[in-house]
């Protein structure tokens, strides 16, 4: 895909679509699993699976080829209009070498999650071409209800209308000023672990970059950067818009992760926010569409503007 390239909108999605659950990373509790389908079930989506998604191997949910055959499947099902991953945790990457780009492209699903799915939507917007929904799983989300997922916004980015202004309480501006480009990133493990693999693709050039974390101690959180940055990522982006990046910080606060982003963004050209609640969250998952236009507003009260849809019929 070229850089720059427009990426193609996949189906919408909404009450009464059938959507496919899909385990391409780490195994889950199954009474998490069938509280998630009960929630989607009240949203009025029609959730179905294969039996499979409930094996477990070692850390993962079943084999490799095994987990690749079923997310091949349901991002192709023609009868399906999204998928939602169950869970992160680990393995979704052993699955991007035996997917079928130009069926997926083809197919246009929706595909929705974030952690280590982070891989996937990477596959998908930089390989397919195609825009993703950075939103909600099953396991711990989708299965605790409102108090862990903004239900308003994950029917928004599968509409097929822009979903406007996002302004989430919490988020704060570390530097100000205003840019727009396509909005891209995830977990920046993951998107640092595909560099140099043949699954790793140049974002769009002034491209806003989302940038989510768990559990990375300060300097692991510096060495993510500095590494994004030396392999000319980094820089690239008109804009940053970090996560709430829960537990990144030293024990005790010496050194916090706002304090890494301060000293990065010292010679940033354009804005940078923090705090946005979107992937690993301590207050309810605000789902965003990737792929997309969005104006990054880092004057006054923060917020993120799409005025178009990630999806269309």
């Amino acid at each position: 895909m070229a850089v720059g390239a427009a990426r193609e909108r996949v189906r919408p999605a909404g009450p009464g679509s059938r959507v496919a659950l899909v385990a391409p990373a780490s195994a889950f509790p199954h009474d998490a699993f069938h509280r998630g389908v009960a929630e989607l079930r009240r949203l009025g989506f029609d959730p179905v699976w294969e039996d499979r998604v409930f094996d477990k191997q070692a850390f993962s949910a079943g084999s490799a080829a095994a987990r690749t055959a079923e997310l091949q499947h349901a991002l192709t099902r023609p009868d399906v209009d999204a998928v939602i991953a169950v869970r992160g945790g680990y393995g979704s990457i052993h699955t991007l070498a035996g997917l079928d780009v130009e069926a997926i492209r083809r197919a246009r699903t929706a595909f929705v999650g974030y952690s280590d799915v982070t891989s996937v939507h990477a596959f998908i917007g930089g390989h397919a071409g195609l825009t993703s929904i950075h939103g909600p799983m099953i396991d711990r989300r989708l299965s605790q209800g409102h108090a862990a997922y903004d239900p308003a916004s994950l029917l928004a980015a599968l509409s097929d209308r822009p979903m406007g202004p996002i302004a989430p309480e919490g988020v704060e501006v570390l530097k100000a000023g205003e840019a727009r480009g396509v909005l891209v990133g995830g977990t920046l493990t993951q998107l640092v672990g595909l560099l140099g693999t043949p699954f790793d693709s140049a974002p769009p050039a002034d491209h806003v970059l989302f940038v989510d974390e768990v559990h990375e101690r300060p300097y692991r959180l510096h060495r993510l950067l500095t590494q994004w940055r030396h392999a000319g990522r980094l820089d690239a982006a008109s804009a940053w818009v970090f996560g709430q990046l829960p537990h990144c910080d030293e024990p005790g606060g010496a050194v916090t992760a706002r304090d890494v982003i301060r000293e990065f963004a010292a010679d940033f050209r354009g804005p940078v926010l923090f705090g946005f609640p979107s992937g690993h969250t301590t207050t309810p998952l605000v789902t965003l569409p990737f792929g997309v236009p969005v104006r990054v507003a880092a004057t006054g009260a923060p917020a993120l503007v799409f005025d178009e849809a990630a999806a269309r019929r």
